[in-house]
């Protein structure tokens, strides 16, 4: 993994609107499908960067070719990934897998919860989350939000002590 930089913009892209399969089964014009694209990656932009402006971007590569990324941000209590996704190419070969126990390994040195959301109809990505030791912490009407505890995966053993902090994901 990498930080994002400016020159990634069109790698980044492509990436999303690889990731819209569900946006070509719209019957409409391809060209009013590919600006749909570009807006929804507008949005999705604009809104990570009001909801998490402290949020790290990251471009994931395999020998110096660009294949991924991820938007992670590290808040006080939890270590929240925002969007992790890769090129059709290399689905399945195990880089997600790899990317998250990273994730996970980092969560486990900060004392912290690992957290994300997978979209409802996304099953495929739940049952990847649910086998890496994710559990389902709560269901939203879209969404349901993930967790992973690095205290119950035999990280640290407790849940650290905060000042303050909810236990909303201690169970």
């Amino acid at each position: 993994m990498r930080p994002s930089r400016p020159s990634d913009a069109d790698f980044l892209a492509a990436l999303h609107r690889s990731t819209r399969a569900d946006l070509w089964m719209v019957d409409a014009e391809r060209d009013f499908i590919e600006t749909l694209i570009e807006q929804q990656q507008k949005f999705q932009t604009i809104g990570y960067g009001d909801a998490y402006p402290n949020a790290l971007y990251f471009v994931i590569e395999r020998l110096g070719e660009r294949v991924g990324r991820v938007a992670i941000d590290f808040d006080y209590d939890e270590v929240r990934i925002l969007d992790i996704a890769f090129i059709p190419a290399v689905h399945g070969l195990g880089y997600g897998t790899a990317i998250l126990r990273d994730l996970q390994g980092i969560a486990t040195r900060v004392g912290a919860p690992l957290t994300l959301s997978v979209m409802r109809g996304n099953g495929r990505a739940a049952q990847f989350y649910l086998a890496l030791g994710f559990k389902v912490a709560q269901r939203l009407p879209l969404v349901d939000v993930m967790v992973w505890l690095p205290w119950e995966a035999g990280g640290t053993g407790v849940p650290p002590a905060r000042s303050g902090a909810s236990s909303e994901f201690s169970g």
